[in-house]
């Protein structure tokens, strides 16, 4: 059997490779156009900020490793540009002599991958993308011939955010321009909350709601705000879109998203064409459609998977629930599934839980906070989506939420999962089992919160807010119109609060729920501000944000 992969890198080596293994016998070609066929695309931002400090460290194999290791004949250089089904070839020009040949093949893997999407207008300054290793060369080339260098980057994004740390870890002035009212979308706004904190701390000049227009003069861009700022370079992290091409000239099915269609065995609408990888369209694990889900991860899983569906082993991919992860200035920034914005935008009934854990038990040195935000179908108390924020321990949580929505756990069974502790590691109650008594108590009807956008609504309306935190808390910063009844001096004072619909609130959740206990049991009709004081302020500095979203 002669295969042909157009593509290298994550999802086409990982096809080409797994093939190999699966069959001595076949004839394997990949043409990869660029002149890199395996490469580690993820650490390239590192690589300009000097974590990763030698280039060949980037370069993961070589046309020659993999000839040698398995039998594979790379063409780098080459690009594919017409398939004819009928016959079953594909027209392949070398880049470097610009000569054209025609191949045959039994089986085609598309693997073309994702085309950047410009946010930038024509300038003189240098602008690149982040995506290759010509683009982390000139990159570099631009920031070695400047002292005292200044950049711009387009897009708050996974990419853009890398691009920004490791420019100011490299001494780089930054300018990060957002499109958009708040950084990082993927979040909702009160969980991004943070992160706009954490690159303001670290120099970066964050401008929301902007573009960029052009360049006024040499070393200076104009944005649309008015103003202009100074830069060497402009990185384009606007972000990408799928390089369809060759499959729509092939007449290949095109998805609703954007991407190739396939079915769950990779192969596309003919059954001899097969296709991974970002140009791809996954099922979404949220609703069954069709979605956009540009993650290494899933690209050589896939990449696996098309070469069991070759090799007469075909197995049904899994819908992609979408985990990413990021590190930014030493915040860790983790999601999975959908976010509240879009369960409002679909009409979906839901629940919502923020928690404020530490990593670790609070006497053991070390704790460091984080922020938790889990959706729940309100219904079937299935988990929708999770993101959280914060230091040490975020991967272990948003990794474990995740096997849990793929094995199916609702939110309230995160209470009987039995996971690892040592003070030094967890508490006890593990965040995510306190995720789950959150969950199950708001399941149970034993408790009832209200959201931090949801507060004003229910003040118009009448109801009264309690804080519940000390007195030194609440002189330290607090709801306005508050009244501030402490925890353990509440049971003595009930004859103050009136007998109306009654919000209590703590710092982070805990103590509300316990406050909201002791009221219910006495009479009063009340709820807990989800999340506590903590939520509230996150969520006030962006609510332009949600109620966009909401509208």
């Amino acid at each position: 059997m002669k295969i042909i992969i157009v593509g290298g890198v994550a999802g086409g080596m990982s096809a080409a490779t797994r093939l190999r293994r699966l069959d001595e016998s076949a004839e394997i070609i990949v043409f990869e156009r660029g002149h890199y066929v395996s490469f580690a695309n993820c650490g390239l931002p590192y690589f300009v900020g000097g974590v990763i400090r030698r280039r060949d460290e980037l370069l993961l194999q070589t046309p020659e490793s993999l000839e040698a290791r398995f039998a594979l004949d790379v063409r780098i250089d080459t690009e594919v540009v017409h398939i004819d089904r009928t016959a079953q070839t594909v027209s392949v020009r070398n880049l470097l002599t610009d000569e054209e040949s025609v191949e045959h093949y039994d089986r085609l893997v598309l693997a073309a991958g994702a085309s950047a999407r410009s946010g930038a207008t024509e300038s003189t300054i240098p602008t690149h993308t982040l995506r290759t290793v010509d683009d982390v060369d000139h990159i570099n080339a631009v920031l070695t011939s400047v002292a005292a260098a200044s950049a711009v980057v387009i897009g708050g994004g996974f990419i853009g955010l890398e691009a920004v740390e490791n420019l100011v870890q490299r001494g780089v002035q930054v300018t990060l321009v957002q499109r958009g009212p708040q950084i990082f979308t993927p979040l909702d706004p009160e969980m991004a909350a943070p992160v706009l904190d954490r690159l303001r701390e670290r120099g970066v000049d964050v401008r929301l709601n902007t573009t960029v227009t052009g360049s006024v003069a040499s070393g200076t861009v104009a944005l649309s705000d008015g103003t202009t700022v100074p830069a060497d370079l402009v990185i384009d992290a606007s972000g990408v879109r799928p390089d369809v091409t060759l499959a729509q000239q092939a007449g290949l099915r095109i998805g609703a998203s954007g991407g190739v269609w396939v079915d769950g065995t990779q192969a596309t609408s003919d059954p001899l064409i097969f296709a991974v990888g970002d140009g791809v369209e996954k099922t979404d694990a949220g609703n069954g459609s069709g979605t956009l889900v540009t993650m290494a991860g899933l690209a050589n899983r896939h990449g696996r998977s098309v070469a069991d569906s070759i090799a007469g082993t075909p197995e049904q991919a899994a819908p992609a629930l979408g985990t990413g992860i990021l590190g930014i200035f030493g915040l860790t920034i983790a999601l999975v599934g959908w976010n509240e914005k879009r369960l409002v935008a679909a009409g979906r009934a839901h629940r919502i839980v923020h928690t404020h854990p530490a990593n670790h038990a609070g006497y053991f040195p070390g704790a460091e906070g984080m922020s938790i935000k889990l959706l729940i179908d309100a219904e079937t108390d299935a988990i929708l989506g999770a993101q959280i924020v914060g230091g040490a321990g975020v991967d272990k949580r948003i990794d474990v939420l995740a096997v849990a929505m793929a094995a199916g756990l609702g939110a309230s069974a995160l209470t009987r999962l039995e996971l690892a502790y040592a003070p030094q590691y967890a508490s006890a109650k593990d965040p995510i089992n306190q995720l789950g008594y959150v969950a199950s108590n708001l399941a149970q009807g034993t408790s009832v919160n209200l959201q931090w956008h949801e507060l004003e609504a229910a003040r118009a309306a009448g109801a009264v807010i309690v804080d519940v935190r000390s007195a030194g808390e609440f002189a330290a910063g607090s709801i306005p119109g508050a009244i501030n009844l402490s925890l353990d001096d509440l049971r003595e004072r009930l004859v103050e609060l009136p007998r109306v619909p009654l919000i209590v609130h703590c710092q982070v959740g805990q103590r509300g729920h316990t406050a909201a206990r002791i009221l219910t049991q006495h009479g009063f009709d009340v709820q807990n501000l989800d999340g506590g004081y903590r939520t509230w302020l996150a969520g006030t500095v962006t609510s332009p944000i949600l109620e966009r979203a909401l509208a």
